[in-house]
């Protein structure tokens, strides 16, 4: 007996508004040695349901590859760490850092 599902007590109808309304909160703009990155978070009951880049570096074809592949995966490290504490992308090093402070100041402005 078992659904395969979290008991954490989320999933129950008490206390938590119907629907909570998505919001999206961008962080600061952060500066780095291949351009700027700005992470930007989906903000679901409190939860971290999406993350990506409203910016990242970009310019030449070896950055944009790099920035095409760490993205999608710090995005979803944040959603599974529901912080800004996530490893770097191996080989995009710098796009990774600037992305966790940029995160933190999401999660800062959201109030999380």
């Amino acid at each position: 007996p078992g659904d395969g599902q979290g008991g954490d007590g989320d999933a129950g109808g008490n206390g938590a508004p119907a629907q909570e309304a998505p919001r999206t909160v961008t962080g600061d703009l952060v500066k780095t040695e291949y351009g700027p990155v700005q992470a930007r978070i989906t903000l679901t009951g409190g939860k971290i349901t999406a993350a990506d880049a409203a910016q990242a570096p970009s310019g030449n074809p070896q950055t944009e590859s790099i920035t095409a592949r760490a993205v999608p995966e710090l995005g979803k490290k944040a959603v599974q760490a529901q912080s800004a504490e996530i490893d770097t992308v191996s080989g995009a090093t710098f796009t990774s850092e600037g992305y966790k402070k940029s995160l933190q100041s999401a999660l800062d402005r959201a109030g999380g």
